[in-house]
């Protein structure tokens, strides 16, 4: 039989969690992390538990099987390479060694039963290696028998701790049999209050600038809302209000909201209920999608070369190496855009993060040339929207995407309306980026003269030297071009010379 050959720039996690079982597996390429396989099975370990913590054999041979399918995409990666951890229901249960031997057994590698608070900590990892949150960063992971409430900040986290509770537990106790209640509600919504508020104090007085959601929970619910056609932000007004359309149905088994996966439906209002027990008792206003936690932690941790730059900049810096883009030109138009930016800013209300994402928009322009020039815009954007942008929350990554493909061409009024509350963002951010991608036409630095921009509402009047003008006709005619594109969206552009 012929051995497999390693391949080096491989990395594969295997994540046990209570309720179902991720293998993840990613390739280094050009300074990054490209994911090239994800596998989830559902397997429910946590529903194996009986009132002694004993793991049913059926929910063993669950997850058996489901590892006899992973240890075959393991072959072929280096062992030292290779992240196997078990979370709160290998925890718990008093049968774990069994059930750990055979896994081990089957998948040729140690399994790595994690502490509670180890969980908690490289689930924040996770979080902190794909977002780039300035400030303080609460993250919440309901999983299926834990769930993880972390403060930290920057990579550090601060506050860690692992609750006892999770969406299959709570689906065992409080929603047994998949019956839907207001009554079943209260009483889960109760119990989840009582397991959070000992640690309420401390992580209101430490507070947070930004609240992430890790779980799949916070996935589903996001998901709910984009069907609905509202923003993706988490409120607690906005979880009743799904709690309520789940109580138009009497079972769980019937359950059919627009946006909800059925692989996640069984479990979505067990850990509906956990969530709004925790926004009520530390008493959030809002939460987001991280876009990674625990699996994605521990990847990093195997890595230590990635953790030594700043996240979004290495995604940008991927991008440009794997494309071939012109960076000098990519910092030219950023440059010029940051200029303009900073004259609107305070017109505009654009913040540090406002600036950051013109920034990596500017950098990335030009990431479609490599397919072809004439839509180039167009197959920039196919390649940000389809690619992980490690850095970026979700709506970021979404509204980068948008600028890429409007930063030149055509524009209309409604072409932003998918971004819901950014859309009037966006629209001023990609006004400056389609000036300096004009105003950088040359490919040559040190051209411009003294540049002057100003707003008056959602007036653009650029000033430029007249004799400057007269000597780059083409220039002229792009930005006379340009006050008609913006014209045609309905916004007001004026040269002035």
């Amino acid at each position: 039989m012929v051995k497999p050959s390693l391949q080096d720039d491989l990395y594969a996690v295997i994540d046990l969690g209570s309720n179902s079982f991720h293998m993840l597996i990613a390739k280094t390429v050009a300074g990054s992390l490209q994911t090239i396989g994800r596998v989830k099975r559902k397997v429910r370990l946590a529903a194996g538990l009986d009132a002694q913590m004993c793991l049913s054999q059926e929910a063993m041979e669950r997850g058996w099987e489901c590892l006899a399918l992973f240890a075959e995409r393991l072959q072929d990666i280096p062992a030292h390479q290779v992240c196997i951890v078990a979370t709160a229901t290998l925890r718990l249960a008093t049968n774990a060694e069994e059930f750990k031997n055979r896994a081990q057994e089957i998948l040729g590698h140690p399994v790595n039963v994690i502490s509670g608070e180890e969980e908690a900590k490289t689930i924040y990892q996770g979080v902190a290696h794909t977002s780039s949150c300035s400030g303080k960063q609460l993250v919440i992971d309901i999983g299926g028998a834990s769930t993880e409430v972390v403060i930290g900040e920057g990579s550090h986290p601060i506050h860690y701790q692992s609750l006892n509770m999770g969406c299959v537990t709570y689906l065992e106790a409080y929603f047994k049999d998949g019956a839907l209640s207001q009554e079943n509600y209260n009483a889960a919504i109760a119990a989840a209050k009582n397991i959070v508020e000992p640690i309420a104090a401390k992580y209101k007085h430490t507070g947070w600038d930004y609240a992430a959601g890790a779980s799949g929970t916070v996935q589903a619910i996001q998901e709910i809302m984009v069907a609905q056609r509202q923003d993706e932000t988490l409120t607690l007004d906005k979880l009743h209000d799904i709690r309520q359309l789940t109580v138009q149905y009497s079972n769980i088994d019937s359950l059919q909201l627009p946006g909800l996966s059925e692989e996640r439906r069984l479990v979505f209002v067990s850990g509906l209920a956990i969530l709004i027990a925790i926004f009520e008792v530390l008493e959030i206003e809002a939460m987001g999608l991280a876009g990674g936690a625990l699996r994605e932690g521990v990847l990093y941790s195997m890595i230590p070369e990635l953790q030594r730059k700043d996240i979004r900049q290495r995604t940008i810096d991927s991008f440009v190496t794997r494309y071939h883009v012109d960076h000098s030109q990519g910092e030219r138009v950023a440059c010029i855009a940051k200029l303009l930016a900073t004259q609107l800013a305070s017109d505009w209300h654009l913040n540090e993060t406002d600036h950051a994402l013109l920034h990596s928009a500017a950098k990335l322009h030009e990431v479609g040339l490599l397919i072809e020039y004439k839509q180039y815009p167009k197959h920039g954007a196919y390649i940000l929207k389809n690619t992980d942008m490690p850095g970026f929350t979700r709506q970021q990554h979404l509204l980068v995407t948008k600028l890429v493909q409007s930063h030149k061409g055509d524009l209309s009024a409604n072409q932003f309306e998918s971004l819901g509350a950014h859309q009037q963002l966006a629209i001023c951010l990609v006004r400056v980026l389609r000036l300096a991608v004009i105003l950088s036409m040359r490919r040559k630095d040190d051209v411009l003269p003294q540049l002057a921009i100003n707003a008056q509402g959602e007036a653009l009047i650029l000033s430029i030297d007249s004799q400057w003008l007269k000597q780059h006709p083409l220039m002229l005619s792009e930005l006379n071009q340009e006050t008609l594109y913006q014209r045609n969206a309905g916004w007001k552009l004026t040269i002035q010379q």
